[in-house]
């Protein structure tokens, strides 16, 4: 079912670990825009993930939080947002068809025909109907990613949220499975973490750089060609100011 896309807006946060001398994240302010790739750029510890994990839902227990996130709709955006991370998480003892079907087993929701139906459709959609019987073990880092993103869909969440999905397979693999998911997360809103300017560049619609320690969020601005960006002049300026910021970042 088609939903209007959502935006998020974050405005002054601050996150600190209990136990941790310093906050991770200080005064962050960001606007995700809807149905746009949002993508987050930053040296290693500059808090990335602790953001994305903060908006999953994931460290209500170990962080302190101040600051406002708010949906464009006005309605709180928890349990609206689905997660993707770096790795796939497949269980190796389900088969394919039933990690895309994992959400409904951990929402004790019955797992009917009309939802293998649905996983069924996901999987034709990423090219991996054929293996919907196969286990985890079986399938390449490519394929268990295309799993991955076939169980992210199977939620349909307005909000989805990434945490360098493609950065453990090689180049071909990686720029393939960036447009298959830019394809398929068509209308939704998603926030990808990642360590490639090139990727950011590519498939960004606003771009944000973490700097500083507590880390602060930057806006970079984006060559005026939409997404999916090839490499060109303009992409290539972006990608060495990226490259320069972050690199002042980590003197």
């Amino acid at each position: 079912m088609s939903q209007t896309p959502l935006g998020l807006s974050i405005q002054h946060a601050c996150l600190h670990y209990h136990g941790a001398e310093t906050a991770t994240l200080q005064d962050i302010s960001m606007d995700i825009p809807a149905g746009e790739w949002t993508c987050l750029l930053g040296r290693s510890g500059s808090g990335k993930t602790s953001l994305l994990r903060y908006l999953a839902g994931l460290l209500d227990d170990k962080i302190d939080w101040r600051g406002n996130v708010t949906c464009s709709d006005g309605l709180p955006f928890q349990h609206r947002i689905a997660y993707m991370a770096q790795q796939d998480l497949l269980l190796p003892w389900l088969s394919v068809e039933d990690n895309v079907c994992l959400s409904y087993r951990f929402n004790q929701q019955k797992i009917t025909r009309e939802v293998r139906e649905k996983a069924r459709f996901l999987l034709d959609q990423v090219g991996l109907l054929a293996a919907q019987n196969a286990l985890p073990q079986t399938l390449s880092g490519g394929m268990r990613q295309r799993v991955a993103l076939a169980r992210t869909l199977m939620q349909d969440k307005p909000f989805v949220l990434m945490d360098e999905p493609f950065s453990a397979l090689d180049a071909v693999t990686r720029h393939k499975l960036q447009k298959l998911s830019y394809t398929l997360l068509k209308g939704k809103t998603v926030m990808l973490i990642t360590h490639d300017p090139q990727e950011a560049v590519r498939l960004a619609g606003s771009l944000y750089i973490l700097t500083g320690s507590p880390a602060q969020a930057e806006s970079l601005p984006l060559p005026n060609l939409p997404p999916l960006r090839e490499l060109d002049p303009e992409s290539a300026l972006v990608q060495q100011q990226i490259f320069q910021t972050l690199e002042r970042d980590n003197d």
